[in-house]
């Protein structure tokens, strides 16, 4: 499978520069530093043409930020982002264009994503007018298709995003992303805002325009019952690093790296009823102060002093399988 969007040791970091009060205060004795946030640390990652992947990490571990890279939103701070062989920092004018229609992201909160100044008719329509892939006596039409497609009645086209519900200000930002004709959608949390029978229709739904128009999903979620449902592979990352890549049913049936481990035993299942609830001992480390090694070493119980001054690297334990830990070194 030809990789549609490869990262090579991408890192991203978030910088907040010292003020002009706080250089003085350094310049008469004082130790204030610049903080740093390391929220994507040195991934790699290639996503076929075609292929559901999904990115599950708890809060904070970097993943939204990560498909904002993916989607054009924040440029790495360092490594190469690559669309269709290209990297996107050395494309022409013309081909930066192509990629920036062809990768579109759908957001979490859909009230927040969308302009409450304008009707659904110019959310949609604004893009496609915008960038010539159809004129402004076609938008009607064109409105009208999209908005069938995603199961909005088309009349409703000259309303305003508060007069929908959730689950239909999802599909509406569901609409512009595909407005624009995209071949890859990053779905950061796309469902996370919505009641759980909407969620199931809005899953159904992503499903059958991947089958209708051959696309391509990076689906960012906590949950993992859904990602399990909707995914050919997982993606498990832990404070800007990835630490596990597997087919799913090959991850859910036995997952190597003990974070992965730790997230699979709180998933609820019916067979573990009556079972006591055990979440992963600690916190998520800040990663404005990430620890040494492995990150995930202060609260993994199989940690060594190996594993609190060595980086693991991400590697090949099994084909087509990635684990960063050095207990398989031992293996």
């Amino acid at each position: 499978m030809a990789a549609l969007i490869e990262l090579e040791n991408v890192s991203k970091r978030f910088e907040r520069k010292l003020d002009a009060a706080e250089k003085i205060f350094n310049l008469m004795g004082g130790h204030i530093h610049a903080e740093v946030v390391h929220a994507v640390d040195k991934v790699n990652l290639a996503i076929g043409d075609g292929e559901v992947v999904g990115l599950v990490g708890e809060s904070g571990c970097g993943k939204s930020t990560l498909g904002r890279v993916v989607a054009g939103i924040h440029a790495a701070s360092d490594g190469t982002v690559k669309f269709k062989g290209r990297d996107v920092t050395k494309m022409s004018a013309a081909e930066a264009k192509v990629w920036a229609l062809q990768v579109q992201m759908i957001f979490q909160d859909p009230m927040s994503s969308l302009n409450p100044r304008l009707r659904v008719r110019d959310i949609i329509g604004e893009a496609p007018v915008f960038h010539g892939l159809v004129t402004s006596a076609e938008l009607d039409d064109y409105v009208e298709d999209l908005m069938l497609r995603v199961g909005l009645d088309p009349s409703y086209r000259t309303r305003y995003p508060h007069q929908f519900s959730g689950g239909q200000r999802q599909r509406i930002g569901i609409a512009r992303a595909l407005a624009v004709k995209p071949a890859f959608l990053v779905c950061d949390e796309a469902i996370a805002a919505l009641d759980v029978s909407i969620q199931a229709q809005v899953i159904n739904l992503f499903m059958r325009l991947r089958a209708d128009l051959g696309l391509t999903y990076l689906f960012i979620s906590h949950d993992l019952g859904v990602v399990e449902h909707v995914s050919e592979r997982v993606v498990i990352m832990y404070l800007g690093r990835i630490v596990e890549i597997a087919e799913t049913e090959e991850l859910f049936r036995k997952p190597n790296h003990p974070y992965t481990v730790a997230l699979l035993a709180e998933v609820p299942r019916i067979e573990r009823r009556g079972q006591t609830f055990a979440p992963i001992k600690g916190e998520i480390p800040s990663p404005l102060n990430p620890p040494s090694g492995c990150h995930f070493h202060p609260r993994c119980p199989h940690a060594t002093d190996r594993c609190r001054a060595e980086q693991p690297k991400l590697r090949e334990i099994a084909p087509g399988r990635y684990s960063a830990c050095h207990l398989n070194d031992q293996s």
